[in-house]
Parts: C-alpha cells; structure tokens; sequence
C-alpha cells in the first residue's frame, strides 16, 4: 500500500503567473512574497506583483534570501509577515526561496503557500521538505511536514530562461539526483518509478541543451518539467545516500545544494550499485542501451560522467574548498548525513564508515 502527495493544484505553461492570479486570490488577501534580489532584479518579481494586482490582492515584497536559507533569515520574513498583516505565503525564486517560504508558513500556523519556480531543479513546489541551517551549529536541518505542500505550484519554463549557465548545471543535477534517488530508494512505488525515469531522460535528453543556450525555450520546458516530476518522486519516496551527505558541504562550506549533489552523484550511486543492479540497469535500458544487467548499469555510469563534463560540473578542489579543512570537519559531516535519516532509505545498509570513506574518495584524482 502507498499514497501520493502532491501540489492541491498545479498551473503549467508560459505566462503561467497571469493564468494563476484567481488561484492565488483565493488562497488570501495579503500575501508575504519570498525571493532573492537577483530574481527581483530580472522582472519576475514584477509579473507576480503586476498579477496580483490585477486579481486585487495587496502584497508585501521581502527579498533579504541570499544564499541558501538559515534561522536568522527566516525569522526575518516571519517578522516581516506579522508586522504587514499577511495570511499567505508566495515563494517565487529557486530552491531557497521557496524553502523559506515553508518555514514561514509553518511558523505562520501553516498559511496558504504558493509557489513559483524560477529554476529547475529543487522541485520544492512539489514536495513536503524543505532546509533550514541552523545558525549557531552550521547544521543544515531537513524538515519533513506534509502541511507544507503547497496548495498551489505555478510552473512558467518562461522565468529560467535568464538563469546563469552555473544555476542552470546546479539546478538541473538536483533534479536529476532527485529522479535516481527515488528509484533507487527503499520507499520506490510503482507510481513514481514513472516519474523518475521520465524524468531520468528528460534531463539527459535536454539538460546539455538548456546550459548551451539558456534561451533554448523547449529546453527550458523540458527541464521545468522534469524538476516537477523528480519534486512529486522524493514527495513519496524520498531521497537516499547524495543528499544526506550533500547537506553537510552545503551547511559548512557553502556549496550551492545542486553542485554538492553534482560532486557526490557518481560515487554514492557506486557504492549503492550493488544493492539494487536491477534498477541501475533499468535506468541505463531508459537511455537507450541494451544488454545485461551489468553492462546497461555500466553504461548509466559512462552517461552520467560524461554529463557532468558538459556541464562543467567541478570538484571540490576546483571549487576552491580546503582539503584540510574539509577532513577537520568530516566527522560532524558525517554523522550530520545519518542524522538526517535520508541515507536509510539508500537499498544497502549504510555506515558512517562508508560515508566517511566516500567523502574521502571525491579528493581522490
């Protein structure tokens, strides 16, 4: 027995955010809208509030979310949300975001939550969860409420087009490991075994072609879609051994979620091939290749490294972080990613040692 969790409703297509305004009016009549300045910058933000507008809704812009989100910033927005008489919650942005609208819902007595992707990847408009770090430990915590789904997710492939070729390569790997690890999960349904692979190929299929010409608008769709479809997949089956040591290097050195999991992917889904070939084997059948179990979960392998390389995804070395100062802190680090419970969910019983040994393997040549 299963159940599905998804958005109350969702609205897909370009001008999306026009198409939404009845929809939004209905979920209150003054809203606390959550972004970053760069999403501000661009106009986006703009289409929401001129939107709103038009369905009479008044509003209360707070984008003070740099980077991904921790207490102190919530807490903010939580002021900012009692002090202007808000009784809902719009998210528009990336990952962050969106996150830091969840926790203002949630610290709000779960306000009406909409939210609007601006990136794909995070699938945070389709899911439970959402990241919090805590300030005074730099521990990313993981929060699972059901509550926080939001009533309404809004999804215009229009608003990614100007998004850097760097968020672009982040936000496209998240989706992806979001997509593996739910097939690969311990709590995998036939439901959304669907999902994930449609997901799988739309990454591989479109995810080069949207970090070669941002503008690429099918691309862009493509990529809009699989980020939803992967969200609704970790909704119901989680995620499994990326991220929950992929939390710890965003929390302590500040590598964005998308590029973490990136950095991780190859190796935690190595460790975890044997314990589930069959899946792995299904995945590289997906993308087209034929033969034994072994040789087509070989061949996702080859796939998945060659995608990496397109995309520029870079090593920690390369990204400039300090082997020393990496090993002081990874004992915290690991037991931070069993903590979280996401790598019980991996098909192989994990250890601390075992992910004490992966994150020593990503300094490996």
């Amino acid at each position: 027995m299963y159940q599905i969790l998804m958005p109350g409703r969702t609205i897909v297509g370009e001008n999306a955010i026009s198409m939404a305004k009845e929809q939004i009016s209905q979920l209150g009549n003054h809203a606390l809208i959550i972004s970053g300045k760069i999403v501000e910058k661009s106009g986006i933000v703009k289409k929401l509030t001129d939107s709103l507008e038009e369905a009479g809704v008044s509003y209360t812009v707070f984008t003070d979310i740099k980077g991904e989100p921790d207490d102190l910033m919530v807490a903010a927005a939580k002021k900012v949300y009692d002090t202007e008489g808000c009784d809902m919650v719009i998210g528009i942005g990336g990952g962050s975001p969106q996150d830091s609208a969840k926790a203002v819902s949630a610290a709000s007595g779960y306000a009406p939550i909409a939210l609007i992707p601006t990136t794909a990847g995070s699938g945070s408009e389709a899911t439970k969860f959402y990241c919090v770090t805590e300030s005074a430990t730099d521990t990313k915590k993981l929060i699972t409420d059901e509550k926080v789904i939001p009533r309404l997710a809004v999804i215009d492939p229009t608003l990614s087009v100007t998004a850097p070729k760097s968020i672009t390569a982040a936000t496209g790997m998240d989706a992806l490991t979001h997509a593996v690890e739910a097939y690969t999960s311990r709590k995998a349904t036939p439901y959304t075994d669907i999902f994930a692979i449609s997901a799988i190929k739309r990454v591989f299929t479109y995810l080069p072609a949207a970090y070669e010409n941002g503008e690429d608008l099918e691309a862009r769709t493509q990529m809009a879609l699989a980020a939803y479809e992967a969200g609704v997949c970790i909704n119901n089956a989680s995620v499994t051994l990326v991220h929950g040591m992929s939390r710890p290097i965003g929390a302590l050195f500040h590598v964005p979620h998308g590029i973490s999991n990136a950095m991780l992917i190859s190796k935690c889904l190595a460790f975890a091939k044997d314990g589930c070939l069959s899946r792995f084997a299904a995945i590289g059948r997906a993308l087209g290749v034929a033969g034994t179990d072994k040789e087509c979960a070989d061949a996702f392998f080859i796939y998945l490294e060659d995608l990496c390389k397109t995309i520029e995804i870079p090593t920690l070395e390369a990204y400039g972080i300090n082997k020393e100062a990496f090993f002081e802190k990874m004992d915290k680090m690991a037991d931070d990613a069993l903590a979280s419970g996401s790598p019980g969910n991996t098909i192989k019983e994990v250890t601390k040692e075992d992910i004490l040994q992966i994150y020593k393997k990503l300094w490996e040549a």
